[in-house]
């Protein structure tokens, strides 16, 4: 299996929805596939009304595993929930307890809580394209550059990002969550290992309904 990232944070994940709308497309649900902020900060891409399997996807944006992950099964990923196939909880953490790796990810967390739905996910590729490296020890995700992440994928959000507004509710959630390293895929509550990162075998665990525990 691709090595995590490791490293262990505290107690449980409440999901919580704030019933926002600010993403739709077309879906094989009842419903309309949108995407939403959770109260934990988490974001939410389904149609709520499906009986779909879930994916929890637990992700430190200055983790280069993830950053892997993503550039290998995002598109499936996001295909599927658009196509009503899975029902996806984005879980933004700051794993990381060494400088500048735990500060890097606070900033970069923190500021994707303000960036709003509808430009959500464009800056979450932002974030994996300017990710600082070689990781772990590079300084970066700078408010500056959080700044123009934002603006490039189409939100103005520059004094909330420079505020880090939402820095304390971050690394409060995260204290929250109980996970060994990033990323941490699990579906339907089951550890998916290497099929993880490779997009056939994601989408044959999602579409087959169960989960597989590696």
């Amino acid at each position: 299996m691709m090595k995590r990232v490791a490293a262990v944070v505290a107690a449980g994940v409440m999901v919580a929805v704030l019933g926002v709308r600010a993403f739709a497309a077309g879906g094989s649900g009842t419903g309309e596939v949108e995407l939403i902020r959770q109260v934990d900060g988490s974001m939410l891409l389904a149609d709520r009304t499906s009986q779909a399997p879930v994916l929890d996807v637990f992700e430190d944006y200055d983790c280069p595993v993830c950053k892997e992950m993503h550039s290998r099964v995002d598109d499936t990923m996001l295909r599927l929930a658009r196509e009503g196939k899975v029902k996806i909880v984005f879980h933004p953490v700051t794993i990381f307890r060494d400088e500048p790796m735990r500060s890097n990810s606070i900033r970069a967390a923190a500021a994707a809580r303000c960036v709003p739905e509808s430009n959500w996910l464009a800056f979450r590729d932002e974030l994996y394209r300017i990710q600082p490296a070689p990781h772990g020890e590079a300084s970066g995700f700078t408010v500056g550059e959080l700044v123009k992440a934002a603006r490039k994928a189409g939100a103005s959000v520059d004094d909330c990002v420079t505020s880090q507004k939402f820095a304390q509710a971050h690394t409060q959630e995260s204290a929250k969550i109980r996970i060994e390293g990033t990323p941490t895929v699990l579906l339907d509550g089951q550890m998916l290992g290497d099929e993880a990162f490779d997009p056939k075998a994601l989408e044959r665990a999602i579409t087959g309904g169960t989960g597989i525990t590696v």
